[in-house]
């Protein structure tokens, strides 16, 4: 064996890339998240229990001659509302939490690539919603007759999950600074998510809101995201229950990467990862 030979076969293996690395972190983020069980659990079953908390007070009234009642309608929005709640309501919060306690400071202080430890987030977002929607669906379809997408209406469903899952996951990276400590994280954040659903078509027929309402909504993903999951599980009827009279999938495609493109630079430039005063 030569010298060279015997160098190369005592080099230390290369370390793992931002990647690997990433995927490692995505194990680290479920396994925080899961053993927070309070947490866990409530972020779970706050959407199911709001759906079978108005599915059976509202549930059985049918919205105009369409024949769908406010029970299916309702479920199409607490279905894009999961995309809120996994997403921009999880990263809000516990941003600030990781902030205070130094968990981001000593991450920073690692060698890891920054970028693994957003991998991570994108990761436990993903599951945490694959979970929660595959629950509210099956909510929806077997106790209110919610249809099971069919065809294109999944490829709508994909897209639309996917734009909705980035563009608010950046959105709540970026809005990560808002609260000055965790402890106010879920005071500001959870009334936020709480006046887009009453103001984006959640609660009530997004058509019957005020005006200043409806546009007021329009500035947001929230709106979008729930007039484009009414065009996944509802039949095409409902189209006429929308103020444009159709669901407008192009326009709430575009509207949606527009805010992907804005929460990935909001992020980029207001995210930190030390306290206001420590940078």
């Amino acid at each position: 064996m030569t010298t060279t030979t015997a160098h190369a076969a005592a080099a230390p293996p290369a370390p793992p890339g931002a990647l690997a690395l990433g995927v490692r972190r995505i194990g680290i983020e479920l396994k925080t998240f899961f053993r927070d069980r309070n947490s866990a659990v409530w972020n779970f079953a706050l959407p199911m229990l709001l759906m079978i908390i108005f599915g059976s007070v509202f549930g059985g009234q049918t919205l105009g001659p369409t024949g769908i009642t406010f029970a299916q309608y309702f479920v199409a929005g607490m279905i894009a509302s999961g995309i809120l709640y996994t997403s921009f309501q999880n990263l809000a919060i516990a941003i600030p939490m990781e902030r205070d306690d130094g968990t981001l400071k000593r991450i920073q202080g690692t060698p890891m690539p920054k970028v693994s430890y957003f991998i991570g987030k994108i990761g436990l977002v993903f599951v945490a919603y694959v979970a929660q929607v595959t629950l509210l669906i099956l909510i929806g379809h077997f106790f209110y007759d919610v249809a099971l997408p069919s065809g294109s209406q999944w490829f709508t469903f994909a897209w639309v999950s996917v734009l909705g899952l980035i563009s608010c996951t950046l959105l709540g990276i970026a809005f990560s600074v808002v609260p000055k400590n965790a402890k106010g994280a879920s005071a500001i954040v959870s009334p936020i998510v709480l006046v887009l659903q009453f103001t984006s078509g959640v609660f009530f027929l997004y058509a019957n809101l005020p005006t200043w309402m409806q546009q007021f909504a329009a500035l947001f993903p929230l709106k979008w995201l729930t007039q484009a999951m009414r065009s996944v599980f509802l039949p095409e009827s409902a189209a006429a229950l929308e103020v444009a009279g159709s669901f407008e999938l192009a326009k709430c495609f575009a509207v949606l990467v527009a805010w992907t493109i804005g929460g990935l630079v909001l992020s980029l430039v207001f995210f930190r990862w030390n306290k206001r005063g420590q940078d």
